[in-house]
């Protein structure tokens, strides 16, 4: 069995060595994850010191060729590789690749590219590289750098839209988002509450009222974008939780699944 899972960069910071145990037992068990990562947090301060200066445009970062080189290095070398290690240590093996590796994510400019810059879509994935890796029995670990259809361009990829466009074009049953809050939260008569199930719907009502926004808004559209095919769900969770991927694919109810309808 395999799964997608994406993990943010600053959730990454915070999760638990018994984060990692527990996917390192999933993994004894053939419960395969494929992982796409972020690193947002630690891109900007590599900014920051190189005096690059960064914007974000509808949560999106605004990305030139400088901003880019730091976004590669940052997220294929410094994130990428740290994940590693961390799986490594808990008794798995993983391979840390980039979107640019053997083609692996193959991208094209958004729609809104006169804003955002250097900032792709994916618009192919190499599944044999990705199934070759699993076959062997290591973990995929896969930054989001694109590369155009000409082979040289590369561009900045949300790394939430990637996980749903690896989830889609893989068919896997099930997308897990691990992030720093337990779920989609709605206020409910003055409380901030954990929404258990949503629909497609739902999301986009709550992003029309406002309920959902800023950052969470690419979460949301990766998982609609994501539910299509084979993909039956996406889930977002907290990875800070106690063994908290073996509870969602035992079919616990944590966090939050979004379904189609």
């Amino acid at each position: 069995m395999r799964f997608v899972m994406k993990c943010g960069g600053s959730t990454l910071a915070a999760l638990p060595d018994a984060f990692f145990a527990d996917m390192a037992e999933l993994v004894k068990q053939g419960r395969l994850p494929i992982i796409v990562h972020g690193g947002g947090p630690a891109i900007s301060e590599t900014l920051t010191k190189l005096g690059i200066e960064t914007e974000f445009v509808n949560g999106l970062r605004k990305t030139n060729e400088a901003v880019l080189d730091v976004v590669e290095m940052v997220l294929a070398g410094q994130i990428n590789k740290l994940i590693v290690r961390r799986i490594g240590h808990a008794g798995a093996r993983a391979v840390g690749l980039s979107g640019v590796d053997a083609g692996l994510l193959t991208s094209e400019p958004v729609e809104n590219a006169h804003e955002v810059g250097l900032v792709g879509r994916v618009t192919d994935v190499n599944a044999g590289l990705i199934d070759g890796v699993v076959e062997m029995g290591y973990v995929p670990v896969i930054a989001p750098i694109g590369l155009g259809r000409d082979g040289l361009q590369r561009y900045n990829i949300n790394a939430d839209t990637a996980a749903g466009a690896v989830a889609s074009q893989l068919g896997t049953e099930r997308l897990v988002v691990v992030t720093d809050v337990p779920g989609i939260m709605k206020t409910v008569d003055g409380e901030k509450r954990v929404l258990p199930v949503v629909t497609v719907a739902e999301i986009e009502a709550m992003i029309e009222s406002g309920d959902i926004y800023g950052g969470m808004i690419p979460k949301v559209r990766a998982a609609i974008d994501c539910i299509q095919g084979q993909v039956r769900e996406v889930v977002i969770v907290s990875g800070t939780e106690p063994r908290i991927l073996s509870r969602v694919l035992d079919g616990e109810a944590v966090g939050t699944r979004i379904v189609r309808e």
